[in-house]
């Protein structure tokens, strides 16, 4: 049906849709009618993707909402956008999933954070653990939790979430498990006697996953004496980085986004 056709009505936009242009986080202040420089990240996309003055741009801040603009001047030092419109555009999940990761090596860990963003959890505490193969030193961990969050921003911009989960700094495992929690706290294990499907409904979870080799025994006993249950996840052990995708993507499917 043609536009001017007396009958004819535009699409309504969903707020779970996502703009047909790139998303960029841009963590300023954000506001319809400002013009705004992007981060060097976001600048280096625009000009390797070979995107031109004038192209739409979305962008957020991390405030829940998202920014949709064009591109202003394109230079080979900075970029600049024009904020043109905002709209709420939440895609969390109504589940809250916390998650607790004994570091794992290298990719393996770049690989969780930024699949569990995807997967829409709101924060990510690295622990390590007594068999945690990776070992980061005291003056590099500042770097590395640096990297994780870009991950987590990355996962943002591609997944279409304008809420970044918290990676938080990496702390020890006796020192995580002394921390307060909301809701259900759960332990992945091979000798779990409960299932996923004998819990009740939460709205609230914290899931526990063991480095590679998974937790001492010492470090089960500890997490269950601080409340986490014991939760067998199938009949297959799985890898330190396949498990915690594996339980928040089944956990969503029950309590979450499906």
């Amino acid at each position: 049906m043609p536009k001017g056709h007396p009958l004819f009505r535009a699409p309504r936009i969903m707020p779970t849709e996502l703009p047909d242009a790139p998303r960029f986080h841009c963590p300023v202040g954000l506001a319809v009618g400002a013009t705004v420089e992007l981060p060097d990240r976001a600048a280096q996309h625009v000009r390797v993707v070979r995107l031109r003055s004038g192209d739409a741009v979305a962008l957020f801040s991390g405030d829940g909402a998202e920014y949709v603009g064009s591109l202003l001047d394109i230079g080979k030092r900075t970029v600049t956008a024009l904020v043109r419109t905002r709209r709420e555009a939440s895609r969390e999940s109504p589940l809250a999933v916390s998650l607790i990761q004994g570091l794992c090596s290298g990719e393996r860990m770049d690989l969780v954070i930024q699949k569990a963003t995807e997967l829409g959890v709101v924060a990510i505490r690295p622990v390590l653990a007594a068999r945690s193969q990776a070992r980061i030193s005291s003056d590099r961990q500042e770097r590395r939790g640096t990297h994780w969050q870009a991950v987590a921003i990355a996962a943002c911009e591609q997944c279409g979430r304008n809420t970044i989960p918290e990676v938080q700094p990496l702390v020890t495992l006796a020192d995580a498990l002394a921390e307060p929690r909301r809701g259900v706290s759960i332990l992945l294990s091979p000798l779990g006697n409960q299932t996923l499907r004998s819990l009740a409904r939460e709205n609230e979870v914290t899931v526990l996953v063991g480095p590679e080799g998974g937790l001492a025994p010492r470090e089960r006993e500890d997490a269950i004496a601080a409340g986490f249950l014991p939760l067998r996840f199938g009949p297959r052990v799985l890898r330190t980085e396949t498990a915690p995708l594996a339980v928040i993507a089944a956990m969503q499917s029950l309590w979450g986004d499906c």
